[in-house]
């Protein structure tokens, strides 16, 4: 990885960024029982659970530039069971019983989150109300019904029920509802206080974060730092988008881009009105997706997908291209509320999210090497993390546990092609899924597009 810090374009600080006195950079030869590359929520959770485990492990988190600097600190605030691929295609590389098992760890690992911030003492704003999906044609409509049919088929009867026109307005009053998704596993977090309330945590534990501390290399036992050499016998990959950046794992994930926006406190008669005076996650049932929350003091987060990959994995976003997506987000969000339409928008922000080349996450330990890994989230991680917190604490504690045997535990991705192969099989799969909504728009049926894009990619 180079010294050089990608600018990122996080142009602007998130909603959720709070400065604070920043940690000391390592320097000089220091070891420790686990190393672990990124402070984010896989860092950190790994090392909560270490250390509640055995609290005598010298723990030591390094991060290039602060706590919750990538995803951790510019999400949407979903705690969500949603798994990254369909559960019908885990059954195909793993089996039916796992695939059930899979969505049974991330329904309890929502409650899990909940269960540690209240026993801790974390304020991040925790709120578990649910999710539902809007369902604003006759075409979402019926794929909202075939997702309750196809979930209780599978062995999941009760994972997400339908939702008819009046119960989803009065869930969520935006423009054009005709039904809905709704399902019970979902929370909604504000993900800075949680990065920062983890952090915190885990030094009163006894870690040792370092920020400002770039890991230019990775190998068996040792992370190297422009400053000094961090060892230990278990060294932790915690690093997500950013991984692409490091030696040997170019094509081993790619950076995909979610931007987000959130408006000013809204009056609370004007979240009566629309049906926002609640803490529920949701969005709509559109291929390219968005999402939303309402924060605790009442404004509305609004984000979504379809910035283009760009070529060879650079993470240095245009500004222009952020620009155009937070007016399309802005646009899609006075779409759902056409009220809003003067209200003012106070935070534009925009991060990374890692993908596999199978969509699929992946949480494991190279015995022979020490070496141990976590991320691939495609956007799913504020719960995923947790749940690979504790597998990466089983696996490095050789702590035998049930979830050690689900199928993202040592599970080894293929390769992302090579470019301009990967620039070009990325950027369509995004106009893809632009061109199955406008189908379902025409024709008033599921889009044909997008049954093929899932069935090439695994995700839904």
């Amino acid at each position: 990885m180079s010294e050089k810090i990608s600018p990122i374009h996080l142009a602007e600080p998130s909603l959720w960024f709070e400065k604070a006195a920043g940690r000391p950079a390592m320097a000089g030869e220091v070891s420790a029982d686990v190393a672990i590359v990124g402070a984010g929520y896989t860092g950190l959770w790994t090392a909560y659970y270490l250390l509640k485990a055995d609290p005598a492990l010298k723990v030591v988190l390094i991060d290039r530039e602060h706590v919750g600097f990538g995803a951790s600190g510019r999400n949407g605030g979903w705690a969500s069971a949603i798994f990254p691929i369909s559960l019908g295609q885990l059954a195909k590389f793993s089996s039916h019983a796992d695939a059930l098992r899979t969505q049974a760890a991330m329904n309890d690992t929502v409650d899990e989150i909940g269960r540690v911030l209240a026993a801790e003492g974390i304020a991040a704003d925790y709120a578990r109300q649910g999710f539902v999906s809007l369902a604003r044609t006759p075409a979402q409509l019926r794929r909202a019904a075939e997702t309750v049919r196809a979930s209780a088929d599978f062995g999941l009867p009760e994972q997400w029920r339908v939702l008819d026109a009046a119960e989803a307005r009065t869930m969520v009053g935006a423009e054009g509802v005709v039904g809905g998704l709704f399902t019970e596993h979902c929370a909604l977090i504000h993900p800075g206080k949680l990065v920062r309330g983890l952090a915190a945590l885990v030094e009163s534990m006894g870690a040792v974060i370092h920020e400002r501390t770039p890991a230019l290399s990775i190998a068996p036992r040792a992370v190297t730092t422009p400053r000094g050499r961090l060892s230990a016998p278990v060294v932790v990959r915690a690093t997500e988008a950013f991984t692409c950046e490091q030696p040997g794992q170019r094509r081993s994930v790619i950076p995909l881009f979610s931007l987000v926006l959130a408006t000013e406190p809204l009056p609370r008669e004007t979240r009566a009105a629309l049906g926002l005076d609640h803490r529920r996650a949701f969005n709509d049932m559109r291929h390219l997706r968005v999402y939303a929350q309402v924060t605790s003091d009442g404004r509305l987060v609004f984000g979504g997908r379809g910035a283009p990959y760009r070529f060879g994995s650079n993470l240095a976003a245009s500004g222009a291209a952020a620009a155009s997506m937070h007016e399309k987000i802005r646009a899609a969000m006075i779409g759902f509320f056409p009220a809003l339409r003067d209200v003012k928008v106070t935070h534009r922000w925009g991060g990374a999210l890692g993908v596999a080349r199978d969509w699929c996450p992946s949480v494991g330990l190279d015995k022979a090497t020490g070496l141990a890994w976590a991320g691939r989230y495609v956007g799913d991680g504020v719960a995923t993390s947790n749940l690979a917190g504790r597998l990466l604490r089983n696996l490095i504690l050789r702590r035998d546990e049930e979830i050690n045997t689900l199928p993202l535990v040592n599970h080894r991705s293929p390769d992302w092609e090579r470019e301009p192969f990967r620039w070009m099989g990325v950027n369509f799969g995004l106009t893809a899924a632009s061109m199955a909504d406008a189908e379902e728009r025409l024709t008033g049926r599921p889009s044909h597009v997008a049954h093929i894009l899932e069935a090439l990619t695994g995700a839904h």
